[in-house]
């Protein structure tokens, strides 16, 4: 993004994300490497988007983000009886 912008700061950036997430470090630098740069950068997010997607998501311009229906299944599940705390177990 930094080559990008350098290259040409009047062009739009456009970001796809599909991230399984997990990685702070590197999900905080590149929010940073979004807010640093000077053309307005598009966040589209296809595909699945756990919360280091989302936070990245957010870091695009205000009137330029795009979030699709995404699927980000929780892990873990819901027990609904008792006998299904045994079983988990």
């Amino acid at each position: 993004m930094i080559y990008l912008s350098i290259e040409d700061d009047t062009q739009d950036l456009y970001l796809f994300i599909n991230s399984p997430g997990r990685w702070v470090i590197s999900g905080v630098a590149l929010y940073d490497t979004i807010q640093f740069v000077q053309p307005d950068v598009h966040t589209i997010c296809m595909g699945s988007a756990a919360p280091m997607g989302c936070f990245i998501l957010v870091g695009g311009e205000i009137t330029k983000r795009l979030p699709f229906p995404h699927t980000w299944r929780q892990w873990g599940f819901y027990l609904k009886k008792k006998e299904d705390y045994a079983f988990a177990i």
